[in-house]
């Protein structure tokens, strides 16, 4: 049996920088886990069901049995270590919501693969319904957990990017592009190997940013991905005449689904005001662990 490791609450701690803890209702879409889903259910007992009724047991680790004190480790070690192109990876997944950057690789793999516009129209609706399903279940238990920031459980600790406003596991861009990662595969299985590689980079940006654990991103990969399976799993069922639907394109067309040197593919001029620590290239100063500082009483 796991031991139980015990973590202060994401309400419990300010961000570095800034002078409160942040307060459930001013968290980002703190409500989204109970919205509508397409391809499960919410269900009292379980959690989540599939849409035949039968429970999901979501693949993911309970937070309890987590070192949270070593994956703050691993983020400023990272951080130490931070390269150039990762910045510049952690900046590029990081603008704008976790879906945007999806949008031009969905794009990409339609016209290479000359997919006729019902057709797109389905695989669009499937990987952004997916999507959507994926964040409900990840919002759902950010918001059960409540598990810190890396700058929650270290006063001193800069990031590249603006630490977003809602509980840290698992990650929001790490489940959805595990999501986007199976359906994606499903309709374009010849692609396979570099969609996995675009979810993969998604989710450890967010170490190098410096607003994710490791292990956020790890476990929200295998929750989006088991997601994603589902949505799968639904998607399989239509048929039309005695055929299936979907015709999976096999034959590899190479498409250029990569970030050409970490350019937004689809610009736009976002606000940028962060009351939280960034990091300065001159200064990499070395943090404090959040034992040596916590109030014991936080932990429960």
């Amino acid at each position: 049996m796991s031991q139980v490791q015990r973590y202060p609450h994401w309400t419990d701690l300010p961000y570095a920088g800034e002078q409160r803890p942040p307060q459930m209702n001013e968290g980002v879409e703190f409500e989204s886990g109970k919205w509508k889903t397409y391809f499960i259910k919410h269900s009292q007992r379980h959690g989540f069901k599939k849409l035949d009724g039968r429970p999901i047991r979501l693949a993911i680790k309970d937070p309890q049995s987590i070192d949270w004190n070593r994956e703050l480790q691993l983020v400023k070690k990272a951080q130490t270590n931070l390269t150039a192109e990762q910045k510049k990876m952690a900046v590029y997944w990081g603008e704008g919501p976790p879906s945007k950057q999806w949008t031009p690789i969905v794009d990409r793999l339609i016209d290479t693969y000359h997919v006729e516009a019902p057709r797109a129209a389905r695989i669009l609706g499937a990987v952004f319904s997916g999507m959507n399903d994926a964040f409900v279940v990840c919002w759902s238990l950010k918001y059960k957990w409540l598990v810190p920031r890396p700058n929650q459980l270290d006063p001193n600790f800069s990031t590249v990017i603006c630490t977003p406003k809602h509980p840290s596991y698992p990650s929001g861009h790490a489940t959805i592009s595990g999501a986007a990662e199976a359906i994606l595969s499903y309709f374009f299985p010849a692609e396979r190997r570099k969609i996995k590689e675009l979810a993969e980079e998604n989710a450890i940006s967010r170490l190098y940013a410096g607003v994710h654990y490791p292990v956020d991103n790890d476990e929200g990969l295998r929750l989006g991905r088991q997601i994603g399976r589902i949505v799968v799993d639904e998607l399989k069922k239509d048929h039309v005449n005695g055929h299936t639907l979907d015709q999976p394109l096999i034959e590899y067309r190479n498409a250029n689904v990569y970030p050409e040197d970490y350019s937004q593919a689809i610009p736009f001029r976002f606000e940028h005001q962060c009351n939280s620590l960034l990091l300065n290239e001159d200064s990499m100063e070395e943090s404090t662990s959040y034992t040596e500082w916590i109030d014991p009483k936080l932990f429960y």
